[in-house]
Parts: C-alpha cells; sequence; structure tokens
C-alpha cells in the first residue's frame, strides 16, 4: 500500500515537472514570486510546485477597435472610429520582462495603449483645419506611429498599424462642406460649359471663315474662267469680222454693212436677253448716223493697227 502511493507521488511528481506551451506564446517562469525564466513553445521542465507559470503572453498580433473625438484647429468636432493592429516586439527575454511586469493586467495595459493613441490624434488634429483633416488620414497615422514607438517598445510592443476607418463630423458641418461641395461642382460646371461654349463659338467662326474664303476663292476663279471665256469670245468675233470685212473688200462692198449688221444684232439681242422693262436707243436718223460713224472709225482705227 505505502509502494503504491510512494508510486504515485512519484508519478504526480513527473507529470508536474513538465509543461506544454502552446505555438504563438511564451510562458514567463517565477520562483517564490520572483522572476526566474520563460519557456518556450512545446514541451519544457520546470522544478514541481516551486516553478510557477506567472504569465502566458501571446505573440500574435492583437486588434482593438476604438472611437473617440477631437477638436480642430478651428474648434470643429471630429469623430473618429480607428482599428488598431499591434504584437509584441519580438520574443527577447527582456522584451517578454515587460510585457508581464510593466502593467498589472491586461485591462490596464489596453486601457494605457487607447488613451495614448487617442492623446497622440488629438494632438495633432488640434494643429489643423477641418477642412484639412480628410485630406490627412495617411498623415495622422504616420504622426502616430512616429510619436507612440519608443513608448511602446519600452512596454514591450510596436504599432503595425492604425486604420482609421471613418471620420466623421458634426451634422451641422458636414452640411456645410456638403454645399461647399456642390457650389464648387457648379462653379466648375459653368466654368467647363462656357468653355464649351467659346470653343463652339470659335469653331463655328471659323468654319463661316473657311467658307467665305473658299466661296471667294471659289468666285474669283470663275470670275477669272468668264473672263477668259468672254476674252476668247470676243477674238473669234474679231477674227470672223476681219474675215468677214476683208472678203467684202475683195467684192469691192462697203464694210459699213458689217456694222450695220452688229448694231442690229445688238438691239436685237437687248431686246430679247434683257432683264429691264425699257431699253433706252436712238432710233433717230441722226442717231443711227453717228453710232454707225463711231463704230466706222473704230473698225478704221483697228485696220490701221493691224496694218502696222
Amino acid at each position: 500500500m505505502v509502494l503504491l502511493i510512494v508510486l504515485g507521488v512519484l508519478l504526480l511528481l513527473i507529470l508536474a515537472s513538465f509543461v506544454a506551451v502552446q505555438e504563438g506564446t511564451i510562458a514567463v517562469v517565477t520562483m517564490f514570486g520572483k522572476y526566474r525564466r520563460i519557456l518556450f513553445p512545446g514541451l519544457n521542465f520546470r522544478i514541481p510546485f516551486l516553478e510557477v507559470i506567472f504569465n502566458k503572453v501571446s505573440i500574435q498580433n492583437r486588434a482593438i477597435e476604438m472611437e473617440f473625438q477631437a477638436i480642430t484647429q478651428d474648434q470643429a468636432n471630429v469623430y473618429f472610429k480607428a482599428m488598431l493592429v499591434y504584437a509584441v516586439l519580438d520574443s527577447q527575454e527582456e522584451t517578454i520582462k515587460n510585457v508581464a511586469f510593466k502593467f498589472m493586467d491586461k485591462t490596464s495595459f489596453s486601457q494605457a495603449l487607447i488613451r495614448t493613441i487617442e492623446g497622440s490624434v488629438r494632438g495633432f488634429v488640434a494643429t489643423k483645419k477641418q477642412a484639412e483633416i480628410l485630406l490627412l488620414r495617411r498623415e495622422i497615422v504616420d504622426d502616430v506611429k512616429e510619436s507612440l514607438d519608443h513608448t511602446l517598445e519600452s512596454w514591450g510592443f510596436h504599432l503595425i498599424d492604425l486604420q482609421l476607418n471613418d471620420i466623421t463630423f458634426d451634422a451641422e458641418i458636414t452640411a456645410s462642406m456638403a454645399k461647399v461641395v456642390a457650389s464648387n461642382n457648379l462653379k466648375a460646371a459653368a466654368e467647363n460649359e462656357g468653355q464649351a461654349l467659346l470653343i463652339t463659338k470659335t469653331k463655328a467662326a471659323e468654319a463661316d471663315g473657311n467658307a467665305i474664303k473658299i466661296a471667294a476663292e471659289a468666285e474669283k476663279e470663275a470670275s477669272q474662267l468668264r473672263g477668259q471665256g468672254i476674252a476668247l469670245f470676243r477674238e473669234e468675233v474679231a477674227k470672223g469680222m476681219t474675215e468677214a470685212a476683208d472678203k467684202m473688200r475683195e467684192a469691192d462692198l462697203d464694210t459699213s454693212l458689217i456694222l450695220f449688221s452688229m448694231w442690229t444684232e445688238s438691239v436685237k439681242e437687248f431686246a430679247e436677253k434683257g432683264t429691264g422693262n425699257v431699253i433706252f436707243l436712238d432710233g433717230s436718223i441722226e442717231g443711227m448716223d453717228k453710232s454707225m460713224k463711231q463704230l466706222m472709225a473704230n473698225d478704221i482705227l483697228k485696220n490701221n493697227n493691224v496694218k502696222k
């Protein structure tokens, strides 16, 4: 019976001499209330009943959600919803000792961490105006990390990330900001519309100018062609008249008949193709004689020029 008791005590001592530490966790061992050593994940040996597991420190990432308020330089209330991601700095013995003994418990550490983060954000926001805050999300996070790194390291932790998920203002400020954005959008739209109208009118004016230019060039070319046609017509008429006059001289006939024929043909042409209602001609014998003499004089002058 005594032997069984002894064997049972020995078995109990053996079982109490080993302790298993979970992965991602480091155990802090104390002896008579004083720090002794740390135990890493796996099966570890300890002095039974003397070495006690004081705390188990998780070296995995942790996350905390926060909601807090800050006041900007121009006295606007800003409301933040954030998520804090942090972890133990490393698995070194001094780091684990800081994590295990700096704070009385995990709740005290969490409160200190949250209040420190909030104080850092409030200090940064207090130097900025409310219109700037929404554009400084990344700057706020960088400023918090920079100001807290040394403090957290002294506690055995480091800040991995601070995500500002939501930044809001009082309803009145939000409404006024919306009006400012709407007015700016209307202003931009009006400016764009004005620019579009200016471009449209400019292009229309350029098109009109090009059309006028093309029409003028076409009219110029048409006038040149008409002038060339008239010149050719006159040249052919002159050739025909010259040949007719030469033949009449050879037949010993008066060339004034050609001029009379031209005069009567002209009167006929006026009557048939004229657009007016009245044609004034001197049909008297004196007027006709005067016109004939002028035509004969022009013909004589032309013949003299040709002989020269």
